[in-house]
Order: C-alpha cells, then structure tokens, then sequence
C-alpha cells in the first residue's frame, strides 16, 4: 500500500494531534450512531422480544470486545505498515456493507429460533463496519505512539476525545437525526462519514508508518507487563461504572416511569465521566474527590437500600444521579491514573472492555436470574465502597474472603436456627452479627474482616426481611409485583399498573373488570357493544391480567398476545386473578413480538382487535406506524374494529394514529375521559382510539355521544423509515 507523502516536518507535527483528534472523534460518533440505526432499520421485521435485545447487545458487545482484541494482537505482532494495510483493507470490505440496511430478501423464518437469526442478520448488516470502528480506539491511539506527535509517549487523552465524539452522537441521534431525516437518510449519511474516515485513518496511518523510520518513535517497553493483580483492578473499575449506569437507569424507569428518553442521561454521564477523567490537567482528582466520591457512596447505598422510602422522590432521584455520576468519574479517573505505558495500551482497553461487557452481563443477563428485586444497584454500590475505602482502610484480599466465608456460614446458620425454632430471623441473624464484630474487633486485620463478615451476614438477614407481596420476580422488562391494597389486587411493573382484581371477586362466577377496563369506561363501552358481543373472533394484544376476558360472550373465540412470559404466568395463576380462569380458560396466549406475530397469522381474521401496548408510558413505535395499522387491519373480517388503549402519560399517541387511519382510508373515532364518570374506586380514566373502515355499523357505540371522530392535523405520517416520537410529547410531559 503506498503511503500519503509527508512534509514540512515542523507544520506536520503540529497537525498530528488534531488529525488524530478528528478521527478518533468520527469513529466514537459513527460507533454511536450505527447501533440506533439498525436497531431502527430491523425492527418491524424482528420485533422487540427480550430474546431480539439480548442477542442484539450480545452481537454488539461480542464485536466491540473482538475488536479491541483484533487491535492488541495486530500491534503487538505486525509491524504498523502492515497494520495499516491490514485496517484499510478491512475498510474497504466494510464499504460494501454500505449504507446499512436489510440484506436483500432476508425474511424472518418462524421455524428457526430467533436468537441465531438476530445474530446473523446483524452480523450480514453492520458486522464488517462495525467491527472496524470498534478497534479504531485503542489503534488510532496506538498509532499516535508511534507517531511522534506531542505527548505520543501518553496518548491517553485521545480516549477523551473518543467518548466526546460517542456523546454528542448519543445526542444527536434522538434529538436531531431521527425528527428531521428517515432512517434510509441516517444511513446514507452514515455512509458519508464513514467514507471520510477512510481518509482520517489513511493519514493518521502514514504519520505512524512514517515515524517509524525515524527517531521520533515514543513506543518503549520499560513498562513491566502487567501483573494479574494489576489487570484485575483494571477490570473492576470499568465494571462498577458499567453497572452502576444500568442501576441507575433501571431505579429511575422503575419509580418514576419510563420518562422520555431518561436512559439518554445516565449514559450521557457516563460518557462525560471518561472525558472529564482521562486527561492529564483536570478538578476531578486528589484526596478532595475521593473523599466527596466516599460519602457520595454511602449515600447511594442509603438510596438504593431504601433508607429514604421503597420509591425514591424526583429530587432524590436527581441526587441518585449526582451520586452516579461522581463514582463513575471517580472510577475512570483512577482507571486513568493506573493506566499503562503505551507499550499495553490495547491491552489496557481489551481488560476494560471485558470489565464493561461483564457490567451489562450482570444487571441484564444474571441480576434478573439470580434476584428476585431491584438490587443489583446495592451490590454493585458496596463494591465501590470497597474501592473507596481500600486504602483508608488497608484491605486485602485474603482478610475480606475469610470474613465473606465466616459471615456467610453464621448468616446462613443464624437463618436455618431461626427457621427451626419458629423465630424472628432479623433479630437473631441481628444478633450473631454483632457477635462477628466484636469476635472480629479481637483479630487482627479488623477492618476487612469486620466489613466482609457483616456484609455476608447481611444477605440472609435482608432475605429474612417480611415482604406482604404475592408475587415478586423478575424478567427482562423489570419487577413484577403483586400486593393487595385497600381491598383490591394489584399487578404492578414499575409504575405502571398491569391491572388489579377486587378481592371480594375472587371466588366470583365472572369477576367484574376493574381500572381502564371497567364497565363505564371507553374500553368496557366497546367489549359491551353490539359489534363485540355479535364477534365470532376477538384478538387482545396485551395480556395484562386478563380483564377485558370477562367481557367474553358463549361461543366466541378469544386469542391474546403478550410479549412478556411472566405477565402471562401471573394472569393464569388463579391464585393470584382469576379473570382468566373464569372466563376464558381455554383461550390461546400467542408469545411474543405482536406485530411479528400476527403477520405470520393469516389465517385467522377477528371481529374485534384491541392494541393494548401503550401504557407503560413509553411508545413502541414500530406498533404506531402507517405499516403497523396495515398489518392490524389486515387481521380484521369485514365490518371490523380496531381498538387501540392509548392512556399515556408522556405522548399523544392518537395524533400518529389519526395520520394514519387518514392515508389509510379508514374512520377514527377517540374517547379521552378527562372527568371522572364513576364513583367506583376500581374505575379508572383512560384514553382509546378506534378504528374501522367505512363498513363497519358502530351505530349504537357512536349514539352514545362519548366518542368524537379523530381528524388527523395534517403533520408527518408514521413510517418504518421515519418516526419521531418527541414530536407527540404532550405539553410539559418531561417535567411531570
């Protein structure tokens, strides 16, 4: 390959930073953007099932962490114009894979699990490019060593650069690309930028291919190779930040609910973090900071322990925040400062990259398996107190595994004897921890030993802990709950209510429908109608707890559609409701993605087909769009209606719906209770959509005077290729 002549050696070394700069600032923003992207482009063919998302991470993370190995071993055993070579070539192949979209004719194949042609549809799409753009940080920081540029011999600082370029993109992907551009847009000008870099990585190669035929070079091997002990710490402080932003985004979702795009801040921080912490000259650093990183620490704890309530407040919550975001920094700060020489540079970003991945595996894969609650966040929190407190309190190893193990066994005792004798597991587990103080206060190495053994009795002694709860457990979608309050059961997920039952009805015939479902409201207006009850077929998608299945008539053929197995499992346990059990035992629940699903179902067609998806707060736009609607009134027999529940607190989901049933062809009507029409405390005020093509009789619905037709306001229909779901944020909704 030949090289780009270099001259004017005076001018050129001035450049190399901001060449260098400009580059590693692209890729970070190409990386960032072309995760979104597909993830946009691929589902209205695959959904959004857990198995889609977890796979999908699972590619991500598998080729990010596969790049920075390709980038250690390509510059620990290839000479830089052979690496160049090598990376330009695989730059070339990446372009073929451009712009990114749906290779052609792929089609989703039912009898083949999901999860294998998740993996192969990204790999087919961006797996070339974004394999490349995973490796450039760690190489074009490598380069930069052997560059001869200023402060080659410390190239740490493009790092910073690096995660300035993947903020802004994280940014600027909701916020600017996605309301102004459709995603055949975005992924043309994905393309572009991607070309440009071709450029950058060809120059910033040459001053590196350059250098090394001249004095200039920084690289030096006078850094001992890493000792075990060295890259475990690497390993730890990238995984505490990885969990904690996941904790974080999962307690705010959970309490306050799925506000719109709050996941942006927490990932937005943790990016700020890295460019505030690796630079040379910065505020975040010395005693001072460590000292505010520790009582931060303890005060997380405090919060994600529930001192402060089971439900944290907004202010609160903005504090959980604060608290994240000064241990993040805190943790990439002494990341920076136990950094390498540039000789294990790559090395160096591959153990932080596995510290990252195994932060993700933690909260999304395992905490879920092994937790029946939220506390990943407390776990990862009195790990970051053990970083905190290291030095101040001279922990080792070997001290903090005798004390886990001491503890865990007295714990674990005091657990089974309080069992045995029908006693107060609290107190007596209380107890013995004390006793492992001050048997603990005789031994030397007090302070591991203490830490580590209270720590171990606490896990039973919190297992031990009364919990009124019915039901509690985890799935990909969060906690579910199910408690009794006031007379009435109720099946929570975060905040959002999946529905409740009177318990007076549960031994009932045929329990009554209760919040959005109740008989008064538009909902129970619909399922009581002449054209529902008259239905040969009825479709449900969105299982809830099963209420609107008592509105079920003789002889009528019901089918649900749930996404969430575990929603599935709490409505059939009639121990817990009994809607189901009592109306209609025998009816089908169809798992999985609802759009992908009914697809593959032509030969069913219903009289009567309610979307019920949109209450969560947060909107799954590929169940909005114009293709969507076609699917749904695909479904429908002649002279049938399609409901959709749309009670948001957030977004204005009817203004998409209007535009589409508009170019569609079809009759929209909406019902927003705004009032009170019950006294009932089981009633609930909602907001339905329904639509129906000019054939359907809705006469005795329409008498009633409840529903008004939905005009569509003239802006930008709903596509695949273009949605824009802060356009419908209702006024003020992101201070609610």
């Amino acid at each position: 390959m030949a090289f780009l002549p270099i001259t004017d050696t005076n001018r050129t070394t001035r450049l190399i930073p901001i060449l260098f700069t400009a580059t590693i600032f692209l890729s970070a923003s190409l990386l960032f953007f072309v995760q979104p992207l597909f993830a946009k482009i691929v589902l209205p063919v695959i959904g959004g099932a857990p198995s889609v998302w977890t796979t999908a991470m699972l590619f991500f993370q598998t080729v990010l962490l596969g790049g920075y190995l390709y980038a250690h071993f390509s510059t620990r055993y290839l000479p830089v114009r052979v690496q160049i070579t090598a990376h330009m070539v695989l730059w070339a192949a990446a372009l073929a894979f451009l712009p990114p979209a749906l290779p052609q004719g792929w089609v989703l194949d039912a009898t083949t699990p999901i999860a294998w042609q998740t993996l192969g549809l990204f790999a087919l799409g961006v797996g070339v490019p974004f394999a490349l753009l995973s490796a450039n940080a760690p190489l074009i920081q490598a380069w930069y060593a052997r560059s001869g540029g200023p402060s080659a011999d410390d190239p740490y600082f493009l790092y910073g650069a690096s995660n300035l370029g993947s903020l802004i993109a994280l940014i600027s992907f909701p916020l600017l690309a996605e309301p102004f551009f459709g995603a055949g847009q975005i992924a043309w000008g994905f393309a572009a930028g991607f070309g440009v870099l071709g450029l950058g990585l060809l120059t910033s190669g040459t001053f590196a291919a350059q250098a090394q035929t001249t004095d200039t070079v920084h690289i030096t091997t006078e850094d001992p190779n890493p000792t075990i002990a060295r890259m475990a710490y690497w390993l730890i402080l990238a995984f505490v930040p990885s969990s904690l932003m996941l904790s974080v985004t999962s307690k705010i979702t959970t309490d306050v609910g799925a506000v719109p795009l709050i996941w942006v801040i927490p990932l937005s921080l943790f990016l700020l973090s890295f460019v505030l912490a690796f630079r040379e000259n910065t505020v975040f650093r010395g005693l001072w900071f460590t000292q505010a990183s520790q009582l931060m620490a303890v005060a997380g704890l405090c919060l994600f322990a529930g001192v402060a309530g089971d439900h944290l407040s907004s202010v609160a919550m903005a504090f959980l925040v604060v608290v994240f975001f000064t241990l993040a920094t805190w943790m990439h700060r002494n990341l920076y400062e136990a950094r390498p020489g540039a000789a294990h540079l790559t090395l160096f970003y591959v153990i932080m990259s596995i510290g990252g991945a195994l932060g993700g595996l933690f909260n999304s894969i395992l905490a879920p398996v092994l937790f029946t609650d939220l506390i990943e966040g407390t776990v990862t929190m009195c790990v970051a107190l053990l970083l905190l407190f290291r030095t101040a309190l001279k922990l080792e190893w070997a001290g903090f595994i005798k004390g886990m193990i001491l503890g865990a066994f007295i714990g674990g005792s005091g657990f089974a004897i309080a069992l045995a004798i029908k006693a107060e597991p609290i107190a007596l587990i209380g107890i013995m921890a004390l006793s492992v103080i001050v048997i603990a206060a005789t031994r030397p190495g007090l302070p591991v030993f203490a830490i580590a053994a209270s720590l171990a009795v606490a896990i039973p002694a919190w297992l031990a802990a009364p919990d009124d709860r019915l039901f509690a457990d985890r799935s990909f979608f969060g906690l579910h709950q199910v408690f009794d309050d006031g007379g009435v059961r109720l099946y929570s997920n975060g905040t959002t209510l999946h529905g409740a039952q009177r318990l007076a009805d549960m031994g009932a015939a045929r329990p009554v429908p209760t919040t959005y479902y109740h008989p008064q409201g538009p909902m129970g207006q619909v399922m009581q109608s002449e054209q529902a009850r008259n239905a040969r077929r009825v479709g449900i998608v969105g299982l809830g707890v099963g209420s609107l299945a008592c509105y079920a008539a003789p002889g009528q053929d019901w089918h649900f559609y749930e996404i969430d197995a575990m929603v599935d499992q709490v409505a059939r346990d009639d121990r817990l409701f009994t809607f189901l059990s009592s109306c209609t035992p025998d009816a089908p629940t169809h798992l999985g993605d609802a759009r992908i699903v009914l697809e593959g179902q032509d030969n069913l067609g219903f009289d009567v087909l309610v979307i019920d998806a949109y209450s969560s707060d947060s909107v799954p736009v590929h169940l909005t769009t114009r293709e969507a609607m076609e699917v749904y009134l695909s479904r429908l027999n002649p002279g049938g209606v399609l409901i959709f529940h749309i009670s948001n607190r957030y977004y204005d989901i009817g203004l998409p719906l209007a535009r589409s049933a508009q170019t569609l062809g079809v009759n929209a009507w909406r019902q927003n209770q705004d009032r009170l029409v019950s006294n009932d405390p089981g009633f609930r005020m909602s907001d339905v959509v329904m639509v129906a093509d000019p054939t359907a009789d809705l006469s005795d619905l329409l008498a009633t005077g409840f529903w008004q037709p939905l005009q569509s306001d003239g802006g930008p229909v709903w596509t695949d290729d273009k949605a824009n779901p802060l356009s419908i944020l209702k006024p003020g909704a992101a201070w609610q």
